[in-house]
């Protein structure tokens, strides 16, 4: 069984927020794959499904985002799990906008969610990392990942979220590289094409087809008979040259 934390602040006001893609993301497993209704538990919401044999919980932390690790460590204490059972979905400033990588362990690199994370249940579990792209200067960070996506994200935002469900069921299976390669067949899907040009038009001056020989038709002969219906002998055709 695997734990996947969605990470993002509750309430409307932040729905949309950069730091909210790991709620959008498990919110989009949980539509997909027919997971059960979420409830209120564990201080956070709570749903639970299958990918075949393998179960799994989804949770998004109600704690707001630098509390959020009481809430994770409460469902790995309910559940018996360990860190290693534990994989988090979270926004990622330092990857380019539709970029997704997966890691274990590891530092948290200033992200409160994460910070706190560490502080509950240690650094060894599992990270989705969820590029949303740097505003370009540490002091508008805060701002930046507080704000909505831009309608120009909106398009790369789909593709991850769907890339994320379609591979869920490889995350929780352990399968990383099919997971990423999942969300990479969405965001950037390989051109389609046979490889073969269209025949092109034939050029204006191009040159009319050499005309091919007919067969020649032999001209009469001064005896009033044609090679084409003489059917004299070798030797009656030398008597009457000599006539």
């Amino acid at each position: 069984m695997k734990l996947i934390v969605g990470l993002g602040n509750p309430g409307a006001k932040y729905s949309g927020n950069r730091h909210n893609i790991g709620f959008m993301a498990v919110d989009r497993i949980a539509q997909d794959h027919g997971f059960a209704p979420w409830k209120t538990k564990h201080q956070g919401m709570v749903t639970e499904g299958r990918f075949g044999s393998d179960r799994a919980i989804l949770l998004k932390p109600e704690t707001f985002m630098n509390l959020s690790g009481q809430s994770v460590q409460a469902a790995m204490r309910f559940h018996k799990l360990d860190p290693s059972d534990v994989i988090v979905l979270h926004d990622e400033i330092d990857l380019a906008p539709a970029k997704v990588k997966f890691k274990i362990g590891g530092g948290h690199a200033g992200h409160n969610g994460l910070r706190s994370i560490h502080t509950h249940i240690g650094a060894d579990y599992g990270r989705v990392r969820l590029g949303v792209g740097h505003p370009g200067h540490k002091d508008a960070v805060p701002g930046y990942v507080l704000r909505d996506f831009s309608k120009a994200d909106q398009s790369w935002l789909e593709d991850v979220l769907c890339g994320i469900s379609d591979g869920a069921a490889d995350l929780v299976r352990g399968d990383t590289s099919k997971f990423l390669n999942a969300v990479a067949m969405r965001v950037a899907p390989p051109r389609s094409g046979t490889g073969t040009k269209k025949p092109g038009k034939p050029a204006s001056n191009q040159a009319d087809p050499i005309a091919t020989p007919v067969d020649a038709v032999s001209k009469p002969r001064n005896d009033g008979s044609s090679s084409s219906s003489d059917e004299r002998t070798a030797l009656q055709k030398l008597m009457d040259r000599f006539k």
